[in-house]
């Protein structure tokens, strides 16, 4: 029960945050006699989408499967690349440097030559959705392995543990708090790598909108876009942290803050 009010108050919190934000979006538009190509209304906003709903919708459901399996991809590569680094410290000193260098990488350079290696077309808008938000679940899962108590490790050791049942019953265990906060921070990224990609190679998505909505200068369907973007992040966003709170009811039980 308490839960469940803490969560109406959560949601009416994050309501009222929404609602004043859009108001001072408002009254600066109003105040300042902002041109609707320069900063639509959010009234306008509102128009543009009810315009065209089926339209960005269908675009938005394109951006989301774009989205959702560069994501799934890219946790998949993560697991393996990340438990391979903290399982042997020669991986680690091999690969890890080069990680950190293609991290530092700006993913946007890389989106031409996406084109030129994939074509246009779904390809390269998922392979740039994997490539934005690979590092973090790389480094979550990474620090999570590593960062298992010794204590524990050290009882398993005592009793002749083997080292693979170890690994599943201790260490795998142990890190997964760390690892979605890889993961949380790795979803809104995915969104991200798929709509530079289809800035770059896109004929559909959100992403495809908003460079054809600015183009033609109707900036309220590229705000209506930019919207249903957030919209979509924020969804799987607390998506996750739900599968989070089914997986792991522990972490919140034994939370310091709740």
């Amino acid at each position: 029960m308490d839960r469940g009010r803490g969560a109406a108050a959560a949601a009416g919190w994050s309501a009222l945050g929404l609602a004043v934000a859009v108001g001072a979006w408002a009254l600066v538009v109003s105040a300042f006699a902002i041109p609707e190509i320069v900063l639509p209304s959010p009234g306008g906003v509102v128009a543009a989408f009810l315009r065209l709903p089926g339209y960005l919708l269908e675009q938005a459901l394109i951006t989301l499967g774009e989205t959702v399996l560069g994501f799934v991809l890219s946790v998949g590569c993560g697991l393996v690349i990340g438990m391979g680094i903290a399982a042997f410290r020669v991986a680690e000193l091999m690969f890890s440097p080069l990680l950190v260098a293609f991290n530092a990488v700006p993913k946007v350079a890389l989106a031409p030559l996406l084109v030129v290696w994939m074509g246009f077309g779904q390809q390269p808008k998922v392979v740039m959705a994997l490539l934005v938000c690979f590092f973090p679940v790389v480094l979550s899962v990474w620090g999570g392995l590593a960062s298992t108590p010794p204590e524990l490790v050290e009882l398993a050791r005592s009793l002749d543990t083997p080292r693979w049942r170890t690994f599943v019953k201790i260490r795998f265990p142990a890190a997964l708090p760390q690892m979605f906060v890889g993961l949380k921070v790795a979803m809104p990224l995915a969104s991200v790598g798929a709509v530079i990609g289809e800035f770059s190679a896109g004929d559909a998505g959100l992403g495809f909108v908003i460079v054809q909505a600015g183009g033609s200068s109707d900036t309220a369907l590229a705000f209506a876009a930019i919207g249903l973007l957030g919209v979509l992040s924020i969804a799987l966003f607390y998506a996750l942290v739900l599968a989070e709170r089914l997986l792991l009811p522990w972490v919140r039980e034994t939370a310091a803050v709740r």
